[in-house]
């Protein structure tokens, strides 16, 4: 029985077109299916430059239209996965900034959930900026490694 603290837990995770963002989302949907709570899917435009008038605009709707084409094709991969519940939020701006905020504002978020990058180059913008500010971070962050299979996530979920 999933106690109502479990239920309410949320797993907060970015979504992008990298190869990092599905296994966060891997790990996030099989821990929600798992234990329980609201896998949280974020993507964040950023703001367009200043381009001319009303450029602005359409920049801006194509970057939130193709944002939530991404949530689209993240939800139907949830819904493979199993009856979990979700929410999706899209914001402008700075992505860490955004996200910090988005973790400021709803208190369910319990966990935020990141994949370290496969390339030798690093682990990743996010989760560069998100471990050397760890200590910040009201909650924990996991970091799913780079190197780990879809198999070796569900197993570990």
């Amino acid at each position: 029985m999933t106690s109502e603290a479990e239920y309410k837990r949320k797993f907060l995770v970015v979504i992008d077109e990298t190869e990092e963002c599905e296994r966060a989302l891997t790990f996030a949907a099989y821990r929600v299916k798992r234990t329980g709570g609201t896998v949280v899917l974020m993507s964040v435009v950023p703001k367009p430059e200043f381009v001319g008038l009303g450029v602005e605009d359409v920049l801006r709707a194509e970057a939130v239209e193709e944002a939530e084409r991404n949530l689209d094709a993240r939800l139907a991969r949830i819904r493979e996965i199993g009856n979990i519940r979700t929410e999706s939020v899209i914001r402008e701006g700075n992505a860490p900034e955004q996200i910090e905020n988005l973790i400021d504002k709803d208190h369910g978020i319990a966990i935020l959930v990141l994949a370290a990058s496969k390339s030798g180059e690093g682990p990743g913008p996010l989760v560069t900026h998100f471990a050397a500010r760890a200590n910040a971070l009201p909650i924990p962050l996991t970091v799913v490694p780079g190197r780990m299979s879809e198999e070796e996530v569900i197993a570990i979920c």
